[in-house]
């Protein structure tokens, strides 16, 4: 690794500079490059066994009427994805990803399974609106699984996916806390809430942060507002930044995560910003406002509100791409291609 990032950013950007295309022509894809050159500390950046981990737990707000869906969802969805039937398996299948499943804290008891891997720290979350979503132990806890979980993975890259009916109001709630916006504005539609559906959501979610005003540092926001896969995805995302593995982050419970585990920790949220691709702007209202916020840009905009990694997955052959460009295209010098005409003095253009 390079002991000087501006040295090695001027040397990446030259070699982008200088590849048979005009400068710039590849648009964003460069900008990845870059960005994971710089994270990884070498010229020759690459990623190499990319895990795919779908965090799952379920939430006691559920029992508040806030999701389209029963709680008996998100153990049923599991099985599904360890069948090879999800979405977010396919797209595994599809990309060459490892696909991880975490169960968290889902409510039901799960069978074992060669990909699932058990960090049960309670039958979900407590219901948020009468206390708070986990106490402090298990919130430690729970960062501290996601923390050895990574430490357990191989390869230099995680791509971050999550499943639990109930957690975009966690994701809602915490957007709201540590972002410091309003509720409204964080606040959507989730598995599919039709609009009195949505207004009584709103409702409830107002009523769980008036109860916890005084939760406002990270760490007990995080456990009274959160989820017990969000606090996991939170201690992944901070072992992951601690090991330069770089972070593809799905969509807005995802973000979530990493905005807690950015706020946990004082450069937190430098390291969001170098060591994590954000994969899309979901169809979730609030997401592009908190990607915003956070100052990142998503890679993708399809209108898609599914979790699961979905996105992460998505993105994936986008990463690759920046890396093989980067990699394997000639220079103009190597190719033996002539260069751009420099304007002549006075030259008023093409």
């Amino acid at each position: 690794m390079t002991g000087d990032p501006d040295a090695l950013a001027r040397r990446v950007q030259h070699r982008l500079d200088h590849l048979t295309k005009p400068r710039g022509a590849l648009g964003r894809l460069e900008g990845l490059a870059l960005q994971v050159a710089l994270w990884q500390g070498t010229e020759r950046p690459a990623l190499r066994q990319p895990q795919l981990v779908v965090f799952a737990a379920d939430h006691g707000l559920v029992a508040q009427g806030v999701s389209a869906y029963p709680q008996s969802v998100t153990a049923q969805m599991v099985a599904n994805m360890l069948a090879g039937g999800a979405a977010v398996s396919v797209l595994a299948r599809q990309h060459g990803l490892t696909l991880t499943v975490v169960d968290c804290g889902v409510a039901t008891p799960l069978p074992p399974h060669p990909q699932l891997v058990p960090a049960r720290l309670r039958a979900g979350t407590a219901d948020s609106s009468r206390a708070p979503a986990m106490t402090t132990q298990e919130c430690e806890a729970a960062l501290a699984q996601g923390a050895a979980l990574v430490q357990r993975l191989p390869g230099n890259a995680v791509l971050l996916g999550e499943m639990g009916i109930g957690n975009s109001s966690a994701a809602a709630l915490l957007m709201a806390r540590l972002g410091g916006l309003p509720l409204e504005d964080c606040v959507g539609r989730g598995t599919g809430l039709d609009d009195a559906g949505l207004a009584h959501k709103r409702r409830v979610l107002a009523r769980v942060l008036e109860r916890h005003a005084g939760a406002r540092e990270p760490h007990a926001a995080l456990a009274a507002l959160g989820g017990l896969e969000i606090a996991t995805m939170a201690g992944a995302a901070l072992q992951s930044w601690r090991e330069r593995r770089l972070l593809v982050v799905d969509g807005f419970i995802a973000t979530a995560a990493v905005a807690a585990a950015a706020a946990l920790v004082p450069e937190g949220h430098a390291l969001l910003r170098r060591g994590c691709v954000f994969a899309h702007a979901s169809a979730e209202n609030g997401h592009a406002r908190w990607l915003a916020q956070l100052g990142v840009q998503p890679l993708l905009d399809l209108g898609l509100r599914l979790g699961e990694g979905s996105g992460a997955a998505l993105a994936w052959p986008l990463l690759v791409s920046a890396l093989q460009m980067l990699q394997q295209m000639a220079s103009f010098d190597e190719a033996g291609v002539d260069r751009a005409r420099a304007p002549a003095a006075g030259d008023g253009g093409a």
